[in-house]
């Protein structure tokens, strides 16, 4: 059986912004571009910053990294918070959403919703079901699914077809209980990268980035999004 397919969502800040708006987010906090690594252009981004969405190529040495740390951790168990939400992505193209779900499932107390929202239902939903279950439910959410795919012809550039071989994955960064967590639904499970705070998550988040561009140091296909409290 196929896998079903979405339109890839733009790395456009005030498209995900939209898209979880539409979903009953309230706008008290926003996503906005990291414009660049260095100290001074990270002081430009609002704080404090609650998820980090990286977007980035999936070239061979990417494939050939992912492989490698898969069968490491297999052998060596990470200690991963059982408060931390992680779903698998089943959906072709869908990586954004995954993403945007990461980032708000392990926000849930920072973030506010509206009443009725859509996203928070789908949230408390799935909130004792395995990853797997998790993307299985997701596969028949209607609500979402149209709000992808309206955002997804959103964006500046033109959306390309469902069947056009999208190689940019997105993924995300939450701080769960003091951790920095890498949330990618393409893997079977989150990735510890050690002890984070508040104050120094997108900093932290950051370093991670730079070992993604590091790995694949021609590649200029990388985008940073933040999600920020509004300070506008």
């Amino acid at each position: 059986m196929d896998c079903p397919r979405w339109l890839p969502l733009e790395s456009n800040p005030e498209v995900m912004t939209k898209f979880v708006s539409c979903l009953g987010m309230k706008s008290t906090w926003q996503f906005g571009d990291v414009y660049g690594l260095d100290p001074e252009l990270l002081s430009m981004v609002p704080r404090p910053v609650c998820a980090v969405l990286l977007l980035f190529p999936v070239t061979e040495k990417y494939e050939a990294f992912k492989q490698e740390e898969e069968e490491k951790l297999k052998d060596k168990r990470q200690d991963v918070s059982p408060d931390v939400y992680f779903i698998k992505q089943t959906i072709g193209n869908a990586c954004g959403t995954i993403g945007l779900i990461h980032a708000v499932a392990n926000n849930q107390g920072h973030l506010e919703f509206e009443p009725d929202s859509p996203l928070k239902k789908f949230l408390e939903q799935t909130s004792k079901m395995t990853p797997e279950e998790r993307a299985t439910f997701l596969e028949k959410d209607e609500s979402i699914r149209v709000t992808h795919e309206s955002s997804a012809q959103e964006g500046q550039t033109e959306a390309p077809s469902l069947d056009e071989k999208v190689n940019l994955h997105f993924i995300a960064f939450v701080n769960v209980g003091g951790h920095l967590y890498e949330l990618d639904g393409r893997k079977p499970f989150p990735i510890v990268h050690g002890k984070t705070s508040e104050d120094t998550f997108l900093e932290d988040a950051v370093e991670v980035c730079k070992i993604f561009m590091a790995r694949d140091p021609q590649e200029v296909r990388f985008t940073i999004i933040a999600l920020s409290k509004d300070s506008y």
